[in-house]
């Protein structure tokens, strides 16, 4: 049997989700708190996001060439923290930018964002925003990470997740604990991709129950994945942020970044401005200038967060954008997800 752990896990989770939403709030942590700008500036502008600082600074360091008489605090913080920041821990930013969508349309659903009009924002296709709460600024599809010694001898690299579940059970000493994906449990955008990935397919299960029999390694974020497969310590990782590789991993770095072709799920990396903002405006000013042209070419190019952009799915239908909508809520129940992790926990307990 496998390590009890996920047992462990499964209980613990279950027990967060029955406590009221004030017992989430010690667990409230920033990872990473960076300020941007002159510290004599008279005004401040306060991010929350779960995207690492160095992705955002080329774009905050933009905006302030044209507003030098602002400073920036960017506060990097994992997607569940982040809504807790909001929801209980009373901070007062003036932007949320986060890649867990649910959680931002919960927050927005639950009377906790401003309703805005920034700039740019017309432009955004529907799926892509929801009333006048919360706003798409990039779109990054959730890849598979495969180590080049694994298509070595000519092995050919899994095209959908038929593929990968036949490459995996065919080669179960090879992939033994070498193998990696997001944690459900602890990580908030993990939780999403898993079940939207049930709710497309039922090879979800059957995948699950795979990796539960390899002794899958679970992590928190795509940056730890990527470094595993690039070291070697994994030689696969499934549903990693791919915006994440342009930026961490080499250009000859041993790995093949792969859109499986029966779907590529593909999140939409959003922002609104808290209820509780103190400078709400100065949140609304800087959306807006992520929207703009400029913004958008500073975010894919500088940033390797690609833009929304709707040409791209029309030329690529295997990408499968996460609608942005209240449906994304259902799974934030609390006893469908007590039931989707107990589901989830006895897949990763398979002998």
């Amino acid at each position: 049997m496998r390590d009890t752990r996920f047992t462990t896990l499964i209980n613990a989770a279950a027990l967060v989700i029955m406590l009221p939403a004030s017992g989430w709030a010690e667990s409230f942590t920033i990872d990473h708190d960076t300020w941007f700008g002159n510290d004599q500036a008279r005004m401040t502008l306060e991010i929350i996001a779960t995207a690492d600082t160095e992705l955002f600074a080329p774009v905050i360091r933009a905006y302030l060439a044209r507003n030098p008489d602002l400073r920036i605090r960017y506060s990097e913080a994992p997607s569940i923290d982040t809504y807790i920041a909001i929801t209980e821990a009373g901070a007062q930013y003036d932007l949320v930018i986060s890649s867990a969508m649910d959680l931002q349309i919960k927050l927005a659903n639950d009377g906790h964002a401003t309703a805005i009009r920034p700039s740019g924002a017309d432009a955004l296709p529907d799926w892509a925003r929801w009333r006048d709460l919360v706003f798409s600024v990039a779109q990054e599809p959730a890849v598979l990470i495969v180590h080049d010694s694994v298509l070595a001898n000519g092995r050919p690299a899994p095209r959908s997740r038929h593929d990968l579940i036949d490459m995996l059970r065919e080669n179960t000493e090879m992939f033994d604990g070498r193998i990696g994906t997001y944690d459900p449990v602890s990580s908030g955008v993990g939780y999403m991709f898993a079940t939207q990935d049930a709710r497309t397919t039922d090879s979800f299960w059957r995948l699950s129950e795979v990796l539960g029999r390899l002794n899958v390694q679970l992590y928190c974020c795509s940056f730890n994945m990527l470094e595993a497969v690039r070291s070697g310590e994994l030689l696969m990782a499934y549903n990693v942020i791919g915006s994440y590789a342009a930026t961490h991993l080499a250009p000859d770095a041993p790995v093949h970044l792969i859109e499986l072709e029966d779907y590529t799920l593909t999140l939409l990396r959003t922002a609104l401005v808290p209820v509780t903002a103190r400078a709400p405006q100065q949140g609304v000013d800087f959306l807006s200038f992520m929207l703009s042209d400029e913004g958008k070419n500073l975010i894919a190019d500088a940033a390797h967060l690609p833009p929304v952009d709707v040409v791209e799915f029309l030329n690529a239908p295997h990408l499968r954008p996460i609608q942005l909508d209240p449906g994304l809520m259902t799974w934030l129940d609390q006893q469908m997800r007590r039931q989707f992790l107990s589901e989830w926990g006895a897949a990763m307990e398979q002998p």
